[in-house]
């Protein structure tokens, strides 16, 4: 059912008001800049597309590493094999404690890195980071088994 203007069921707010709503929600978003998307990047064929290997999975552990103010070492259940993944994710959250448990998407068939003296075996997805805003997680919109393929 398609709501109309005027119709009694239609709430009448203005963008000001929804906005206004939105920063009462989440303080932040008033010291946001305002956001200009970049430009989209040029045409890639499916086939290129598929040599991603994107799966989701939940991490089951997160630990700081030291002398960093950014990055953590996460443990992360692919369902079939588990891996360390290292995200500059600490800036975003007060406590790491908040991201075990959480499903996320991660690319699995990077080759292994070294990162601070930390092996890091693929790469989280976040949203957000490119573009200067504050990184969140790319996650499922309800549970997913561990280790299920995007797309």
């Amino acid at each position: 059912m398609k709501l109309k203007q005027g119709d009694p069921w239609r709430p009448k707010r203005s963008r000001a008001q929804i906005e206004r709503l939105l920063v009462e929600r989440d303080p932040t978003a008033a010291r946001s800049p305002a956001f200009a998307a970049a430009p989209v990047r040029a045409e890639i064929d499916a086939a290129t597309l598929d040599k991603l290997d994107v799966r989701v999975g939940t991490i089951r552990a997160a630990d700081p590493i030291p002398a960093t103010d950014r990055l953590a070492v996460l443990t992360v259940d692919f369902g079939d094999r588990t891996r360390s993944i290292v995200a500059g994710i600490r800036a975003e959250r007060s406590s790491l404690a908040s991201v075990i448990g959480a499903q996320a998407l991660f690319v699995l068939n990077l080759p292994p890195k070294t990162i601070r003296g930390q092996l890091s075996e693929g790469m989280l997805f976040d949203v957000g980071f490119a573009d200067g805003l504050q990184a969140a997680f790319a996650q499922p919109e309800w549970p997913m088994p561990d280790g299920v393929r995007v797309g």
